[in-house]
């Protein structure tokens, strides 16, 4: 029988590497009383956040290794690279080796889809922002002595290039202007932009530069609050209830994937409310900015893990990842609900995704939109909103 030293005299830093050990070979042996323990509802509501956290994400990185990853390194290429970036990124934030030979070979696979412009995308692909802003990340948390240094330079060079400016024929004045879509030429949304702006975080761009400075001019004109930030008509027509939070994109008058409200506005929604305020930190606007207060007061409305507010269960697990990187951005360990109660946000994301991991130690979603039926990608999308849990101070995380 194996002997580990006592966890609670462990400093933490350490604990959390430990017990994702221990959890990791526990789960392996397949023993039916370990498989017992850990299906019982009563013994994990009494132990630590920070045990079941790991015992959650464990399960979690076994099924991605052992299950989810192809002979060639990738992750369901079927959809696309991205899913394996997402994947290879949820691993390493989970602590697998970056010499580990299972992200060296997802690594390679994402490499054979860099292009000579300096995309990483598979060929006639239609979600080259998307692909190549998730690329970034990945190569950039995988960034060892510098091995990828020319890769991400080349990579966000090529998101810079695709981004809506002047350059296309889109002035400040125009609704396009600042935003990413899913190509070149494809009109602008929010996630997209997002995802850009994760990626111009992730390569250390500067929050001031043009490309942060004209992101940040689009996401303002998602936002259900008119302002000199967003003339947008839409924005006018906000009620009380949709203001603050955030749209899917103000082109051609808006969009809203939670459709239109009662007052002839656009209804807000969860994952693209955080998304939003997370990009709103990351190109350097302050805490004290009304667009920041109002995303946060929205929040605050619409506290909820059972579901996407706004959206039911449709794309709720890339709602868990935004939310847990948002959440962790803010650098508030607690969330006031509009009720008066005070939420531990880290705990409660940790005791949602316990209760919805499969028995294989996936998840997936049965609303399957937006490829949310996947369980490689939504298993990264899990693990990667599970990785913000580990402290209650920001430290490191982008």
């Amino acid at each position: 029988m194996l002997a580990f030293p006592s966890v609670s005299t462990t400093p933490f830093a350490i604990r959390h590497v430990m017990i994702a050990v221990m959890m990791a070979g526990l789960l392996f042996s397949f023993s039916p009383a370990v498989s017992a323990w850990q299906e019982s509802t009563a013994q994990q509501e009494s132990i630590g956040d920070d045990v079941l956290l790991q015992q959650v994400s464990a399960k979690g990185v076994a099924f991605l290794l052992n299950k989810g990853q192809a002979a060639d390194g990738s992750f369901s290429k079927s959809i696309s690279p991205a899913v394996t970036a997402l994947c290879i990124s949820a691993l390493i934030e989970h602590n697998v080796p970056v010499t580990d030979d299972r992200i060296q070979r997802g690594l390679k696979y994402l490499e054979s889809h860099i292009k000579s412009d300096g995309g990483v995308y598979p060929d006639g692909s239609a979600l080259r922002n998307y692909e190549t802003s998730v690329s970034v990340m990945c190569f950039s948390r995988a960034n060892q002595n510098g091995k990828y240094d020319k890769i991400i330079e080349r990579a966000t060079g090529f998101l810079k290039g695709i981004q809506w400016d002047d350059a296309e024929g889109h002035t400040i004045d125009s609704e396009f202007y600042g935003g990413q879509g899913y190509g070149s030429h494809k009109r602008p949304d929010l996630s997209n932009t997002s995802y850009f702006v994760d990626a111009l975080k992730a390569a250390g761009e500067d929050p001031k530069s043009e490309a942060f400075q004209k992101a940040l001019t689009f996401i303002s004109r998602t936002q259900n609050l008119p302002s000199k930030n967003n003339p947008m008509e839409f924005a006018k027509k906000a009620t009380a209830d949709d203001s603050g939070g955030m749209i899917y994109t103000p082109v051609g008058g808006g969009e809203s994937k939670a459709g239109p409200s009662e007052a002839g506005g656009l209804r807000s929604y969860a994952s693209m409310t955080y998304a939003g305020l997370k990009s709103f930190l990351y190109a350097g606007v302050s805490k004290d900015d009304v667009r920041v207060k109002a995303a946060k007061a929205w929040i605050s409305r619409h506290y909820d893990l059972t579901t996407n507010p706004g959206m039911g269960k449709q794309g709720l697990f890339y709602y868990y990842h935004v939310f847990g990187k948002t959440l962790f951005a803010l650098e508030d360990n607690h969330i006031v609900d509009s009720d008066g109660k005070k939420h531990d946000w880290r705990r409660d994301l940790i005791h949602q995704l316990d209760k919805l991991q499969q028995k294989d130690g996936s998840w997936t979603n049965p609303a399957d939109r937006w490829f949310e039926g996947d369980a490689n990608l939504v298993t990264s999308y899990a693990l990667l909103g599970l990785s913000y849990c580990d402290s209650p101070q920001p430290t490191k995380k982008q």
